[in-house]
């Protein structure tokens, strides 16, 4: 698909009417197939400021490319759905390309990437309101905690209300927890240590008054080895998360095959590493993570 900017800036202005109406009628499905696995597209990054892949510094700072590569990756067959931020959920509206597929909201967006309060990590995305007034299918939410900032405190505490409101509608909510610090420059670094991961969920596991609409987003540890240990520290289903992968393709996809086979991994969420593969053969990367489920 060639995005048509002219006509999306046409609609916005003319008739932004037109993404509810879309939203309105757009065909939808239940949050899991036959398969009982979920194969999901990631796009929330540049609402939080992280426009980078690899070693381009604003990759995914040109919309009309990310659309494209989006729809593409939408189009591929194995693919249920994508997690992205409002405008790009609107501009997929406009597009037609959600049709049939899975809609995950992006909630919280508020800790810039490299912002001095990057974990006071306000909720500024869709609240549970707006994916329930959209039809949208579930939300996402990014809990990081460092023990030596007071603002994890807040983060956590949002979180845990976030999960009730979803819970309250019967809308499922992904958390995707960490445990991290920051190194000798202050860059925020996420702990993927076995021991760390498995804090992680524990924690995450238990927000909210009720965990019976809450799923985990959760990484591949450092040694892939540990997951099966880690992933036995709670119940709540789960899907793998990507992150940023590299040159090492192949390397990432055997750490999600093995973390794949156990009992509560249920999917994979991946962005950059499959819209933006070193490659650049987006459909080949996509239906690559797609044949590991």
């Amino acid at each position: 698909m060639t995005v048509d900017v002219r006509e999306l800036v046409r609609l916005r202005s003319h008739r932004p009417e037109a993404i509810a109406e879309a939203a309105a009628r757009r065909p939808r499905r239940p949050l899991l197939n036959d398969s009982g696995r979920l194969m999901i597209v990631a796009a929330d990054h540049p609402a939080r400021g992280a426009l980078g892949v690899g070693g381009r510094a604003t990759a995914m700072a040109n919309r009309a490319e990310l659309l494209e590569r989006l729809c593409l990756a939408l189009s591929r067959p194995g693919v249920d759905g994508v997690l992205a931020t409002a405008d790009i959920l609107d501009d997929l509206l406009l597009l037609g390309a959600l049709d049939g597929k899975v809609v995950l909201g992006s909630m919280n967006r508020g800790g810039l990437q490299g912002a001095s309060f990057e974990l006071d990590d306000r909720f500024t995305g869709h609240r549970p309101e707006d994916i329930e007034r959209l039809g949208f299918d579930a939300g996402k939410l990014l809990l990081r905690i460092d023990y030596d900032d007071p603002g994890s405190l807040t983060t956590l505490e949002s979180t845990a209300r976030a999960v009730d409101a979803m819970a309250a509608r019967r809308l499922p909510v992904f958390v995707e927890p960490f445990l991290c610090g920051r190194d000798a420059t202050g860059r925020l670094r996420n702990d993927l240590s076995a021991e760390a991961v498995t804090k992680s969920i524990a924690i995450a596991s238990g927000l909210g008054g009720s965990s019976a609409y809450t799923w985990l987003k959760v990484p591949v540890t450092d040694n892939p080895d540990d997951m099966a240990e880690v992933m036995a520290t709670s119940t709540l289903p789960a899907v793998l998360l990507g992150g940023e992968v590299g040159d090492d393709q192949d390397g990432a996809y055997e750490k999600w095959r093995g973390a794949l086979q156990l009992p509560t991994v249920c999917g994979l969420v991946v962005g950059r590493s499959l819209l933006y593969p070193a490659d650049g053969d987006v459909a080949a990367a996509v239906d690559t993570a797609v044949g590991l489920l």
